[in-house]
C-alpha cells in the first residue's frame, strides 16, 4: 500500500508536466513558425521588386507588356550594352568619385568631432554638442537658392566638390551623433592607459579608439553611401554638365532619350542599384553590429 502511494503521485506529477509542457511546446512552435512567415514574406517583398527589375533588362517591349511577370525569352545582354553605352558609365563613374570622398570626408570629419565630444574635456562641449545637433534641423531643400548663390561666387557650381561638401555637410551632424553614442561607452582606462604610454591625443584617435570603434564606423559608411549613391535634389541643381552628372540625374536624363525602350532603362537601374546591394552584403555584419551596439549603449 504504500509503495502505491508513493508511486502514483510521481507518475501524477510526471503527466502534470507533460500535460503542461506540451501546450508550451506548441505554442513555442508556433510562434516559430509565424516568425519565420513573416521574416521570409518580408524577404519576398524586399527582393522581388529587384529580381524582376533585373530579370526585366533581358526582355524586349513586347515581353514586358505581354509577360510583365514572366521570365525573358532569352538573355538579351545587348540591352545591358547598350544601356552602358548611351552614359551608364559616365553616370557610374561621377558616383563612384562623389560617394568614395563624401564617404571619406565625412566619416573622417565625424569621427574626429564626435571624439573631442565625448573622450576630451573640450570647454563649451555641450554648446557645441546643442550646436550640431541643430544641424538636424535644416531641411536640404530649404537652403537650395541660398546654397545656389554660394556655390556660384566661390567657384564650385557645376563640379564635382558642389557634391561633395554638401553632401559632407549635411551628413556631418547625423554621423557625428552616431559615432558620438557609440564612443562614449568605450572604456576610458584606454585612454588613460596609452597617454601613460607616452602617446598624444591624436595618435590615441588615430591607433587605439578608430579601431575599436570599426563597427560604428561600417554602419555610418555604409548609410553615407547609400545617401551619397542615391541622392537626387543637389545632384539636379547644382551639376548641370552631362559629363559631370551622377547616376540618378543621369538616368532620368537617359530615359528622355530612350523614350519607350524600357528593357535598356531597366538594364541601366539594375546596374545602379547593384554597387550598393554588393557594397551592402559584404558589410552587413559590422553594419549590424554597429547600430545595435549604438543604439544599445
Amino acid at each position: 500500500m504504500s509503495s502505491t502511494s508513493l508511486t502514483r503521485p510521481a507518475g501524477s506529477a510526471h503527466g502534470t508536466r507533460v500535460r503542461t509542457g506540451t501546450p508550451v511546446r506548441m505554442r513555442t512552435i508556433v510562434a516559430r513558425l509565424l516568425g519565420w512567415s513573416l521574416l521570409a514574406g518580408f524577404g519576398v517583398a524586399v527582393l522581388y521588386p529587384v529580381l524582376w527589375m533585373v530579370l526585366s533588362g533581358f526582355k524586349d517591349n513586347q515581353e514586358i507588356f505581354n509577360q510583365p511577370w514572366g521570365l525573358p525569352g532569352e538573355l538579351r545582354w545587348e540591352n545591358w550594352a547598350r544601356a552602358w553605352d548611351l552614359g551608364v558609365v559616365r553616370y557610374f563613374t561621377n558616383s563612384v568619385i562623389v560617394t568614395s570622398a563624401t564617404i571619406v570626408a565625412t566619416t573622417l570629419i565625424s569621427a574626429w568631432a564626435a571624439y573631442g565630444m565625448c573622450r576630451l574635456r573640450l570647454p563649451f562641449g555641450n554648446g557645441v554638442a546643442l550646436l550640431v545637433l541643430g544641424g538636424l534641423l535644416l531641411s536640404p531643400t530649404v537652403a537650395l537658392i541660398p546654397l545656389f548663390r554660394l556655390l556660384t561666387s566661390v567657384g564650385l557650381f557645376d563640379t564635382y566638390w558642389a557634391l561633395i561638401v554638401l553632401y559632407t555637410a549635411f551628413r556631418v551632424p547625423f554621423t557625428i551623433f552616431l559615432i558620438r553614442a557609440y564612443m562614449i561607452e568605450l572604456p576610458r582606462s584606454v585612454d588613460e592607459a596609452a597617454t601613460i604610454d607616452g602617446a598624444s591625443s591624436t595618435q590615441i584617435f588615430w591607433r587605439v579608439i578608430l579601431p575599436m570603434s570599426r563597427p560604428i564606423l561600417v554602419s555610418a559608411a555604409l548609410l553615407q553611401a547609400l545617401f551619397a549613391w542615391n541622392e537626387f535634389a543637389f545632384a539636379l541643381v547644382f551639376v548641370s554638365d552631362d559629363s559631370l552628372k551622377t547616376l540618378p540625374v543621369g538616368l532620368m536624363a537617359m530615359q528622355s532619350r530612350l523614350l519607350t525602350d524600357w528593357p535598356v532603362m531597366l538594364a541601366g537601374l539594375s546596374m545602379a542599384a547593384l554597387p550598393t546591394i554588393v557594397l551592402f552584403l559584404i558589410g552587413q555584419r559590422q553594419f549590424l553590429r554597429g547600430l545595435t551596439e549604438g543604439v544599445g549603449k
